[in-house]
């Protein structure tokens, strides 16, 4: 199963990439978690969890009411429709095993797998390896640049809004759509990939609410979890091994 990855509900962003690009200017020394926008952060934030609580499976919802079979057919699809991004991204990493790997999934899925509806090539043992536009700046050497949260796509960073955007723009779907069917293609994709997440915060929404539902600030424990997370992913162990500090950890310390 590929990792969840962040996609709109609508499209919030509208800054030109070049020009955002020129924002990520590397974080002061000695310091890990750089967050010089936090009043505009915590707008946003509150913004996210007043929608959280108020669509289906999220905090105080009662869940999406669809049959799980149903709810894992939409993932799928969303996924699927995410490989040619996968597959672009990690060629212009460098990085030829993902890209072949994530062929063969596209390719078996969206034809045996009746448009991806089925992962044939996960039971066939070919597991893909979801990847995204920033990543491949952080492969660049791009840095990190500031903290961000953005109003529906959630926890971010500079480098990361910059690649949501050109992953957008750069989607092979786009180039292989037939013409006219635009609207039709970008309503089926994310419309799956928001129900697929809607499904997937139900599943967890216990976990979720007790790590930041009820922590003592929920803001900085989101930036903190997701700061980890995606520093794990793309560094792997060595993000374990950063000096992240935590203002509220003393909170947690029984």
């Amino acid at each position: 199963r590929e990792p969840p990855r962040r996609a709109p509900l609508v499209l919030v962003l509208a800054a030109v990439p070049a020009l955002a690009l020129a924002a990520c200017t590397p974080a002061p020394p000695g310091v890990d978690i750089w967050d010089p926008q936090e009043a505009q952060n915590r707008e946003a934030h509150a913004i996210n969890r007043r929608l959280d609580a108020a669509v289906p499976g999220g905090a105080g919802g009662d869940g999406v009411g669809v049959p799980r079979p149903v709810a894992r057919g939409v993932a799928n699809f969303a996924a699927n429709a995410g490989q040619p991004s996968n597959i672009l991204n990690s060629v212009l990493q460098g990085r030829p095993d993902p890209a072949i790997r994530n062929t063969l999934r596209f390719m078996l899925n969206t034809t045996v797998g009746i448009g991806g509806l089925f992962d044939v090539a996960g039971a066939l043992g070919i597991e893909g390896r979801w990847t995204d536009f920033g990543e491949t700046l952080h492969v660049w050497g791009l840095p990190e640049g500031a903290y961000q949260e953005l109003p529906v796509i959630g926890p971010s960073t500079e480098r990361d809004s910059v690649g949501f955007v050109v992953d957008l723009l750069i989607d092979p779907l786009n180039a292989l759509r037939p013409p006219g069917t635009r609207n039709r293609v970008l309503a089926a994709r994310h419309g799956s990939r928001a129900l697929a997440l809607l499904g997937e915060r139900a599943d967890y929404s216990e976990a979720l609410d007790a790590l930041i539902g009820q922590s003592a600030d929920s803001y900085v424990q989101t930036r903190l979890l997701y700061l980890q997370s995606r520093r794990f992913r793309l560094d792997g162990t060595a993000a374990l091994e950063q000096d992240v500090f935590d203002p509220y950890d003393d909170l947690y310390d029984d």
